[in-house]
């Protein structure tokens, strides 16, 4: 059972749902880097998330609504999928991926997709949004577009 929050401000809200480093991480591996499953998520994760902790970090996820987890049999990979809650939550991971560029020492190459979203602003994370409600909840797209927000991401 998940402990009362400490205020019912919204900002509290927000962070009590995904306020930590890990959880936010983990939300940015899901939606931008097409990593489903937890073998994906492990292996993927470019600040070396331990087991653990990404296990209680998808768990916690789902508790908040903000990702699905697949029923599967014995044996078979279980996928996670993001909720409409995370994939409205795309243009603040972009800001803070704006923010972390212009106050943060960063790497090249792994700046570039946060200096595609701004570039493209909230013209490309509608289309971006568009296509994960495409993937994640079957959604049929507003507007098929090309190239694909995602297909430019996973180029960067």
């Amino acid at each position: 059972m998940r402990d009362p929050a400490r205020s019912g401000c919204p900002i509290n809200m927000a962070v009590e749902a995904f306020g930590d480093r890990w959880t936010l991480l983990v939300l940015r591996d899901v939606m931008f880097g097409s990593r489903r499953h937890f073998r994906e998520l492990l292996a993927g994760s470019e600040e070396g998330i331990a087991s653990n902790i990404l296990a209680d970090r998808l768990k916690r996820l789902v508790a908040a609504g903000l990702l699905t987890r697949e029923d599967t049999r014995p044996g078979q990979r279980t996928a996670y999928s993001l909720t409409e809650a995370a994939i409205q939550l795309v243009p603040v991971l972009a800001e803070l991926g704006t923010w972390g560029t212009r106050h943060r020492v960063t790497t090249p190459e792994l700046r570039v997709r946060a200096e595609l979203l701004a570039s493209g602003g909230p013209p490309m994370w509608a289309q971006f949004m568009d296509e994960l409600r495409e993937i994640h909840l079957g959604q049929p797209p507003h507007h098929k577009a090309s190239p694909t927000v995602m297909g430019q991401l996973e180029r960067a």
